[in-house]
């Protein structure tokens, strides 16, 4: 437990710097778009705030998959429930979701999708480096067979 919470530590910290970029890129994009024309101060700082946690916390919850005992499909689920909650309290402290029951089951559908759609990219990358591999070792495999038979 105590290698898990210092490498979420050290994970979150690494990230958490990034959160407030992500957010100036945001803003700017939102006042390019014409959304916003001024920010107040309690806007700035909340979304400094609000970004650097997410970005800790995010950065940090992949440590869990560093947990060798701990069941892959629950290492995701629960990564996936903590990163949904941060995401829709962050958006919700800083008003980029009105709270309603249609505003957060279009977020909660959006980001199951996407949450799907990295995994399903994340799987078939590893499948397919894992089959070459595979076909590398065995051709490996192969190539000693053919010497110790040729002796």
């Amino acid at each position: 437990m105590k290698k898990f919470v210092l490498e979420f530590l050290r994970r979150g910290l690494i990230a958490s710097g990034i959160g407030p970029i992500v957010l100036a890129i945001v803003y700017l994009i939102l006042k390019q778009s014409a959304v916003i024309d001024a920010l107040t101060v309690n806007q700035v700082c909340i979304g400094i705030f609000s970004l650097s946690a997410l970005a800790f916390v995010s950065g940090g919850m992949n440590a869990i998959y560093q947990i060798e005992r701990l069941p892959l499909m629950l290492a995701i689920l629960v990564h996936g429930g903590v990163l949904y909650i941060i995401y829709l309290g962050t958006y919700l402290l800083n008003d980029w979701l009105d709270f309603g029951v249609l505003p957060i089951v279009v977020f909660s559908a959006i980001f199951v999708v996407g949450y799907i759609v990295i995994w399903a990219i994340i799987y078939s990358i590893i499948k397919r480096n894992t089959a070459k591999l595979n076909k590398m070792l065995k051709q490996k495999q192969q190539s000693i067979k053919e010497d110790l038979s040729n002796g």
